[in-house]
């Protein structure tokens, strides 16, 4: 049974720190591509970053990961767990916060692309 589960979401103030995790069970996970992506009310699910083995691509490409971003994508593969973490947090990333797997290629920026998919994890970036 394939099970993807977000945790480490929760209130935060303008400016604080977070880091999502997500345990991936059921799937090879390794050779997967990964990816993030956020949903705000009324809005569209958009990717924020998805990773290769150890190759990251973030939306707002390299200007997505520090210094210039606030944005990191990582994976430790003998936990199965991705995670994501957001430095920085601004109102604008409140959101429905999902990880996802697409089992075979690259990575892309489309949700229609990735097959499975967690339930979510909550942000909310209060000023």
């Amino acid at each position: 049974q394939v099970q993807l589960v977000e945790s480490g979401g929760g209130t935060v103030q303008a400016g604080g720190s977070l880091r999502l995790s997500c345990i991936i069970s059921g799937l090879g996970f390794v050779n997967d591509a990964m990816g993030w992506f956020r949903q705000a009310p009324g809005q569209a699910r958009e990717e924020v970053a998805c990773i290769k083995w150890n190759t990251e691509y973030y939306k707002w490409g390299v200007r997505g990961r520090p210094p210039q971003g606030r944005f990191v994508i990582s994976r430790d593969d003998a936990k199965n767990t991705l995670y994501l973490e957001i430095n920085n947090l601004k109102a604008e990333d409140t959101a429905i916060y999902y990880c996802a797997s697409k089992p075979h290629g690259a990575c892309s920026y489309s949700p229609n692309d990735f097959g499975y998919w967690g339930q979510g994890t909550q942000v909310t970036v209060s000023s």
